[in-house]
């Protein structure tokens, strides 16, 4: 079967997306790994999937797979590009979404400024991450083979450890992100942010996304090192954070509030892909 299909990014961190309101088809983790696949398929990080809500209240179900086929709970660049991609689309006319996810309803403010997605309230405790911890703390001391470091824990609607380093381009991210990715304590494995504090306003981060790997950018993983920053007195909101791939504003005044996420989309291309 063709499917068409719409390549967009957000600042480097890339996606297919599949309209499955116009279109009929099941995905499955085989089809999204081959879609991924930079050589044999389209390429990506993220699969992005588009479908009808299951509550009438709310406007679209998003969901998201991973470039490895398993599907994940949230995605905060994703989020944008599906704002982005539903609006100019025509699937909607609205600039205020309603948006189901496997982690729960997200709000998408399509803004002249770019996109802002409420990612709502950063979960800290361990058991919800999930994270294998005796009691909730600021900062955990995490064994990988004969080291210890020091990280932060936080859930975006997605498990995230958080590393403070001295100079993020020199941070061992291709050597220590697989390994805590993959660490006991995570049972639904992590992804690895590697925090670089510029000032009180501003970062640089890297991040090694469960299967994926590193990419360019992670909107999530930014909120979280956001939350752990503002939580440990290093940071207060808004914060600037640099990736790779561009730069996002993350807001978070603390406690119960909601984490805002602001950033542009691009589209690439239109096309169609055999299955």
């Amino acid at each position: 079967m063709l499917l068409r299909f719409t390549k967009m990014h957000g600042i480097g961190n890339d996606f297919v997306i599949l309209d499955l309101i116009t279109q009929k088809y099941q995905p499955n983790a085989s089809d999204m790994k081959k879609m991924a696949d930079r050589h044999f398929g389209i390429g990506c990080d993220q699969v992005l999937i588009v479908e009808a809500p299951s509550n009438a209240d709310n406007d679209f179900r998003y969901r998201i797979f991973n470039a490895d086929g398993s599907e994940v709970e949230q995605c905060g660049n994703g989020a944008r590009c599906f704002a982005r991609y539903v609006y100019d689309k025509n699937l909607t006319g609205k600039k205020h979404l309603k948006v189901e996810t496997a982690a729960g309803l997200i709000e998408l403010h399509i803004e002249k400024q770019g996109i802002r997605v409420n990612m709502g309230t950063p979960v800290l405790e361990p058991a919800r991450i999930p994270f294998l911890a005796e009691t909730q703390a600021k900062e955990y001391a995490l064994r990988v083979g004969n080291d210890t470091f020091t990280i932060g824990a936080v859930s975006m609607g997605n498990p995230h450890a958080i590393l403070r380093v001295d100079n993020v381009t020199a941070a061992p991210v291709e050597k220590l992100g697989p390994l805590i990715e993959h660490h006991e304590r995570f049972p639904n494995r992590v992804n690895v942010g590697f925090m670089q504090i510029l000032g009180p306003n501003h970062i640089k981060l890297r991040v090694f996304e469960r299967g994926a790997g590193e990419t360019l950018a992670c909107g999530t993983g930014a909120c979280a090192a956001v939350v752990h920053g503002i939580l440990q007195g290093w940071l207060q909101t808004p914060v600037s954070v640099d990736l790779p791939g561009g730069q996002l504003i993350i807001e978070w005044q603390g406690g119960q509030h909601p984490v805002y996420l602001i950033g542009p989309a691009a589209h690439v291309f239109d096309g169609k892909f055999r299955l």
